[in-house]
């Protein structure tokens, strides 16, 4: 869900708490403070599981580019041995 529909909808939700009596408001608090807790931990989560593709995708180039070093390292040797064995 998009942040500003997500804001709207507690925004509306604020509202209707508000007009609710006040046994039922802090019943309705209470559940609310209680989602608000596994919604934290699932945005840290998400988070650090970005930074860990982001390592990984970093960690993908550099290996891609040392093979490719690698490869032209060992063309270089291949055609180095050719020539001293004529």
């Amino acid at each position: 869900m998009e942040d500003a529909v997500f804001e709207e909808k507690i925004n509306e939700l604020v509202k209707e708490i508000g007009s609710m009596p006040s046994r039922d408001r802090r019943q309705a608090i209470l559940i609310i403070r209680k989602g608000a807790g596994p919604q934290d931990q699932l945005k840290q989560t998400v988070a650090r599981l970005q930074d860990s593709l982001d390592y990984l995708r970093v960690s993908i180039k550099y290996l891609k580019f040392d093979l490719e070093a690698t490869r032209r390292e060992n063309d270089y040797l291949t055609a180095l041995l050719k020539e001293e064995g004529r």
